[in-house]
């Protein structure tokens, strides 16, 4: 009835009444109920009823289901059936409803989960139901706390932070060999119980799950642990530095080694390859903290997880997306590591001849049948290749230049095919190939002028022009935007810090006028980057312009910018690059990653290049003369401060290898001096205790002289015939005689030393009293030369003055004579005068004239004496030569007296051998007499060696 009720439109109350009214029962009956059997049925019940009415039971029946988690802990099945019923009133999965029902129902599970957390005490309690085995209580726990996290993650996760062993029960899940209880939704978002998890041994159990389900060949279990894998280390600096030094690298090596089968490639391995690449990339992904990308990179190259990599890129029969996304994880593997950047550089592909794989890469970039992803990956490997990498810059460069180019033509290289790229009918690989050569170039200014002298033959017959050149020559033909648009960027990144190429650029009376033309004319809306990039080339023309073309001065060109296109003007053109859609998604990440060819527009490090240069080329084009002098000026002191803290940094840098060297040289000769100190210590004790010896076996003889000369009266002594006696008689008179003359060379040799030890100082002596004689004479002629100059002078001047007045007397007595005619008593006086004053005359002239012949001597003495003194400084060499010569005798001399000791320590050891022998012959009493003078005679012979070494 109620059924037709509804069908024929009456109210649908009853229905819902009637099942309200029963889900309120079966409540009751679960609170109230004293059988275990009654509640669980109760439940059961409730677990039927609650997928299709959620509200009713999830309002009622909430609270109840909950103290049965806390009472009935004994019963798996009542358990499960509980959890169960919490997960279909909170989950949505469930749900086949329309879109509005669909947001109901998302609404009603979030309320129902807040009320369910509301009580912290409820999820510590779902947290400890985990820890049961059975399989019916931990899956729908698992799923209920699956279903808590999608609705309220982030509080469900701070609730778990701070329960007692939250963490560590969610950890001991993943040792559940039973694949539906594994789960990851906890570790996606929460830092702190990504910690824990980490510290709680994760990593080790989830790499040993990888190992024992075949690593790359595993199943689902496997993709499951690698997505964990990734939530536990993505932007999570802590994890990945505890992940490294846990030496978990070393075991990622295992997961890459594929082999070169073509077949085997099943779904689920793509699937797993893919998650492996990918979680690689998360330890050396260029948003990390450089030191962590760094130390991980190293890692990577020391175990060889990298050359596995270069292995599979070179491999054939691999899957296109395996291909592209192993691509990538290179580039991440050697971006900015000069370690790696090396070793990639000299991996070869296996080819007949080998080539490069920079170039047989290269060759799939700028091939227009090329899958888009796959040459964009190839660009962003060539381009971590190149990053901080200017031994790499140098090479692929040098590949362009005359010198190192091919003649034969047999191999291919990397600057031939970028050119190629550059200058082709594809204007995708004109971008790629012109974004390749800029990384080329980035911050590197000597590559920029080496690009300079790249000479191109553009057809036959026709003089080569340079790819400057080129360049400029394709971007007036008006070609496509894209390729526009890559030229402009290589040569903004080609001029900009580098005033030759500036220069260069200039120097071609068509390239201003074609910028200023493209910039002035109002095109569409597609146009405006390309006049955007043309202002950007033009004012990086101005700002980097040393100003050698006096045609294309800073200056004049900042007229010509404010007559035919306006300062406001250019300023606005120059703003269109920043305010382009595609710029900012360039500017997040280096890895060129479009959607579509006609999207790659920018370069990521291009974007860099604009933020620095829009606002100083803004600065620059509204700058008077007068401050871009002071500007030079500033810049000129700045280099030559630079200059001068560079060489001072040279010096210092030189200084400490000094240092370093004469500190090894210190500690080579301290260990030297301690080794040589050792072993005279040594062979000090040792001579010691032979004379002890010596001594002891002296005193021994004398006791046992008196028995052998009672028993010498026979024919033989001891058995011995005389003859063997007298032939050792004779031995040592021998080697005394050869001692003898060895003390007699060896007295020479110290007379020697002596009489050049001797000479030489007193040549030294006698040559600093001849300079020091030589000196003092010298000064004293020096000073008696400028006393008689001195009185030349005054002589000269007394003469001059006589001269004149003879000559005033002799006009006078004209004009007298002339005149009346005096007495004779003044003519006489006149006269006596006159003779007085020519004798005073003659005398001053003879003085002068001796004073002359006296100054004549005197330089020719000081002549002689200077010739003199050349001949003391040429005797003093020679003398400084020959006490050089006499070192080295004395040197040698040395060496032939301790030659000399040796031989008398060898002799000495003779005849104390010698000794022992006839003292086992029971030799005569006399002899035994003067063998012990003889001992005494060496003794004192050797104690006079001893002090002559010392005087020595």
């Amino acid at each position: 009835m109620n059924f037709l009720r509804g069908v024929m439109g009456g109210q649908s109350a009853g229905p819902q009444h009637t099942e309200a009214e029963t889900i309120q029962k079966l409540c009751d009956r679960v609170a109230s109920s004293t059988l275990l059997d009654d509640r669980r049925n109760a439940v059961r019940a409730l677990k039927s009823l609650s997928k299709k009415y959620r509200l009713e039971v999830g309002s009622q029946a909430m609270e109840h289901l909950t103290r049965v988690l806390q009472t009935d802990r004994s019963d798996s099945e009542i358990i499960g059936y509980a959890l169960d019923t919490l997960y279909n009133i909170i989950s949505n999965d469930e749900e086949e409803v329309e879109e509005n029902s669909t947001r109901q129902s998302e609404d009603l599970g979030s309320q129902f989960t807040e009320i369910f957390i509301k009580q912290q005490e409820n999820v510590t309690l779902l947290l400890s139901l985990l820890e049961e085995f059975d399989f019916h209580v931990r899956w729908p726990g698992v799923k209920l706390l699956t279903a808590l996290l999608k609705h309220l993650g982030p509080q469900v996760q701070q609730i778990i932070l701070v329960s007692p062993m939250g963490v560590s029960r969610l950890m001991d899940l993943l040792a559940d060999s039973r694949e539906v209880i594994r789960n990851d939704a906890l570790t996606r978002s929460n830092g702190a119980i990504q910690k824990i998890v980490a510290f709680e041994n994760a990593f080790e159990r989830l790499l040993d799950i990888i190992t024992e389900e075949g690593n790359s060949d595993g199943g689902i279990v496997v993709e499951d642990c690698l997505i964990l894998l990734q939530n536990l280390l993505k932007n999570n600096n802590s994890n990945q530095n505890f992940f490294k030094e846990g030496s978990y690298i070393q075991r990622m090596k295992p997961w890459f080694e594929v082999g070169d089968e073509n077949s085997g490639w099943s779904a689920q391995k793509v699937t797993n390859l893919h998650l492996m690449l990918q979680l690689v990339r998360v330890l050396v992904s260029p948003t990390n903290p450089p030191g962590a990308t760094s130390s991980c990179q190293k890692a990577m190259f020391q175990c060889g997880l990298l050359q596995q990599l270069c292995t599979i890129l070179m491999a054939t029969g691999v899957p296109a997306d395996i291909l592209t996304e192993t691509i990538n994880t290179v580039s991440e593997v050697i971006r900015g590591c000069q370690v790696n950047q090396d070793y990639f550089a000299s991996v070869n592909a296996p080819s007949n001849p080998p080539r490069p794989a920079i170039v047989v890469l290269l060759m799939s970039m700028v091939n227009e049948r090329q899958p888009f992803v796959l040459r964009c990956a190839v660009l962003y490997c060539f381009q971590c290749f190149l990053y901080k990498n200017q031994k790499g810059q140098g090479e692929i460069v040098s590949t362009l230049l005359p010198s190192t180019i091919d003649a034969t033509g047999n191999s291919v290289s990397a600057g031939q095919l970028l050119c190629g790229g550059l200058f082709s009918t594809d204007s995708l690989s004109n971008w790629c190939a012109a974004v390749a050569l800029a990384h080329a170039l980035q911050e590197n200014s000597t590559q920029k002028e080496q690009l300079l002298r790249v000479q191109l033959a553009t057809s036959i017959g026709n003089p080569p022009v340079s790819l400057l050149q080129q360049c400029t020559n394709i971007l007036s033909q008006g070609s496509k935007i894209q390729t526009r648009v890559g030229l402009l960027m290589l040569l903004c990144t080609w001029l900009s810090n580098c005033p030759i190429a500036v220069t260069h650029f200039l120097h071609n009376s068509a390239n201003v006028p074609f910028l200023t033309g493209q910039i002035a004319e109002n095109l569409g809306e597609e146009e405006q980057l390309v006049q955007g990039l043309c202002a950007l080339l033009l004012g990086i023309s101005i700002y980097f312009n040393d100003n050698s073309l006096e045609s294309y001065m800073k200056e004049k060109l900042k007229q010509l910018i404010e007559k035919r296109i306006g300062k406001e003007n250019f300023i606005e053109k120059l703003g269109f690059i920043s305010k382009h859609e595609l710029y900012s998604r360039a500017s997040q990440k280096p890895q060129p990653n479009f959607p579509s060819p006609e999207c790659m527009i920018f370069d990521h490090e291009f974007t860099k290049l604009v933020k620095e240069l829009e606002g100083v080329i803004t600065k620059a084009i509204y700058k008077s003369s007068e401050e871009d002098k002071k500007e030079e000026e500033v810049k000129k002191t700045l280099e030559q401060h630079d200059n001068i803290v560079t060489h001072y940094k040279n010096m210092i840098r030189e200084q400490d290898l000094q240092l370093e060297e004469l500190k090894q040289q210190i500690s080579t000769l301290k260990c030297q001096n301690e080794q040589l100190q050792t072993a005279v210590t040594q062979q000090a004790s040792q001579i010691q205790q032979h004379k002890d010896q010596y001594n002891l076996l002296k005193v021994q003889l004398g006791k046992d002289s008196p028995h052998h000369g009672s028993s010498n009266g026979g024919a033989q002594v001891n058995g011995i015939p005389p003859e063997e006696i007298g032939r050792l008689r004779e031995e040592i008179e021998e080697l005394k005689s050869n001692q003898e003359f060895l003390r007699s060379q060896l007295a020479e040799k110290d007379s020697l030393i002596e009489n050049l030890k001797s000479s030489q100082t007193s040549r030294d002596t006698n040559e600093a009293t001849a300079s020091a004689r030589d000196s003092e004479q010298i000064a004293e002629l020096k000073q008696e030369l400028a006393t008689l100059k001195s009185q030349l002078n005054s002589k000269s001047v007394e003469i001059t003055k006589l001269q004149t007045e003879k000559q005033e007397l002799l006009q006078k007595i004209e004009a007298f004579s002339q005149s009346v005619p005096v007495p004779g008593e003044s003519e006489t006086v006149v006269a006596a005068k006159a003779t007085d004053v020519e004798g005073r005359l003659s005398a001053l002239l003879q003085e002068t004239k001796e004073l002359k012949n006296e100054i004549k001597a005197l330089s020719e003495e000081r002549t002689a004496i200077k010739e003199q003194l050349d001949s003391s400084n040429s005797t003093i060499v020679i003398l400084q030569n020959e006490k050089n010569q006499l070192e080295v005798n004395i040197t040698d001399s040395k060496k032939e007296q301790d030659d000399l000791l040796v031989l008398l320590a060898d002799q000495d050891q003779k005849i104390l051998s010698l000794k022992h022998k006839l003292k086992e012959l029971g030799h005569p009493d006399e002899e035994e007499d003067e063998l012990e003078s003889i001992d005494q005679d060496d003794e004192d012979d050797e104690d006079e060696v001893d002090n002559n070494q010392g005087d020595n």
